[in-house]
């Protein structure tokens, strides 16, 4: 398998590359902080808006009744003092008005009640209003301040290899500062000439396969870390240019008792030939020995002991399974078989959720035979390696002709299974 691997190309002189990414920096701090100190006035403002509204209504609803009631203790001595001018009056008239003003006195004093008003609150039961204000808050903000943000002169994890995949890329990374506690790791990747980066896998690997990319087509891939115990990310690993010049995996279209995704890389056993459905195979011959071929097993169906996943020499339209001669497969129970032969050695079951993983490498190109007829069989042989769960099966397949790429393919006797190949 050859390595595309491309560094981010560095500006020259490499002290331009120092300023730019120093004033990318200070940028970057001055609008974080410009951005940090808005979003603080606005929540002190806002608090400080709610404090004052409490205040408001409390002062309203504690003032309201004193007033109600000063206005009829007003409204009371008005009156009282309004009677006692009448009396007055009566007492320095004559005697021909005074029996009349005395009378009108004596019914007006009988329908006011001087002694009835309303019962004053002494002070310690009339609200007081005041705030409550913890200096604290200051100094945690000022701790957690002093320690926000962070300066580095290198990104604490760095892309360490590329390497080009059918469709897709390998991509691994690696911590380079040693003091640095890793929680997860954050892998981004987008296209190199336009576009905006997405995340594609967060978490604790340092590698991972990332699908779905065009062939021949440059992108970038940046990684970054979070610390055990903190929330964010830190700076981004230099940007890495990738590529692959291998064509994806696909399932062969138009197979009967299978439905195919957009993509062609996922094949469903449909229960629309629920008797018959024979092999499906590759479109075309993409596997190369050094690779790895991974089947992942998204749905799963009956169990029977004809279903097989694997890899073969050439597409035999009307064989009923990869159990046969020139393939070696493991079936649906973990039986592994090899040119047809059912192999000792066994792996588990596949179920939901199962990888199931094909290597292969040459350990030998030339006739072993006395005669070096290649009629006589094992003049090619390859070292393979099938893996399932936490097992793996190594052994050496023989053929009697050398190949460079071979097909892969899958027998499903029953309806429900989904696989994905990549």
């Amino acid at each position: 398998v050859s390595l595309q691997t491309t560094n981010h190309q560095l500006p020259v002189p490499l002290g331009d590359w120092v300023r730019g990414s120093s004033s990318q920096a200070r940028e970057g701090l001055k609008r974080h902080f410009s951005e940090l100190q808005t979003a603080v006035t606005r929540l002190l403002t806002e608090r400080l808006s709610v404090l004052l509204s409490e205040v408001d209504v409390i002062e309203q609803d504690s003032v309201r009744p004193l007033d109600d009631c000063q206005k009829l203790i007003e409204h009371g001595v008005n009156t009282a003092d309004e009677l006692l001018r009448e009396g007055e009056v009566a007492i320095r008239c004559g005697l021909g008005e005074k029996e009349d003003l005395l009378g009108c006195f004596t019914k007006k004093a009988l329908q006011i009640h001087l002694d009835s008003l309303p019962e004053v609150p002494v002070l310690v039961d009339v609200p007081c209003v005041s705030a409550q204000l913890d200096d604290s808050l200051l100094y945690a903000v000022r701790d957690r301040v002093s320690r926000h943000g962070s300066v580095s002169s290198h990104p604490p994890v760095q892309i360490e290899e590329l390497q080009e995949r059918p469709g897709s890329v390998l991509v691994r990374w690696c911590k380079v500062d040693d003091e640095f506690a890793v929680q997860d790791y954050r892998l981004q990747y987008r296209r190199s000439v336009s576009g905006q980066y997405e995340d594609t896998y967060i978490g604790p690997e340092q590698e991972f396969l990332v699908l779905h990319l065009d062939p021949h087509t440059d992108h970038l891939f940046r990684v970054c870390a979070r610390g055990e115990g903190r929330t964010e990310w830190s700076p981004w690993s230099v940007p890495q240019t990738g590529y692959t010049t291998l064509a994806p995996h696909e399932w062969c279209p138009g197979s009967e008792g299978y439905i195919l995704s957009s993509r062609r890389n996922i094949a469903m056993r449909s229960d629309s030939s629920p008797s018959k459905a024979g092999v499906l195979y590759s479109n075309a011959p993409t596997y190369f020995c050094g690779q790895t071929l991974t089947f992942k097993i998204s749905a799963t169906g009956q169990v029977d002991k004809r279903d097989s996943i694997g890899v073969c020499v050439g597409c035999e339209g009307e064989a009923e399974s990869l159990q046969r001669d020139q393939a070696v497969c493991i079936s649906t129970n973990g039986a592994v078989f090899v040119n047809g032969k059912e192999m000792t050695n066994q792996l588990p079951s596949i179920t939901l959720g199962s990888a199931v993983t094909f290597d292969m490498e040459v350990v030998n190109l030339l006739p072993i035979s006395n005669n070096n007829n290649l009629s006589d069989g094992g003049n090619f042989k390859l070292r393979v390696t099938i893996g399932s769960g936490n097992r793996e099966v190594v052994f050496d397949w023989l053929l009697d002709q050398g190949v460079d790429c071979l097909f892969f393919g899958c027998s499903l006797a029953h309806p429900g299974w989904k696989v994905l190949v990549f």
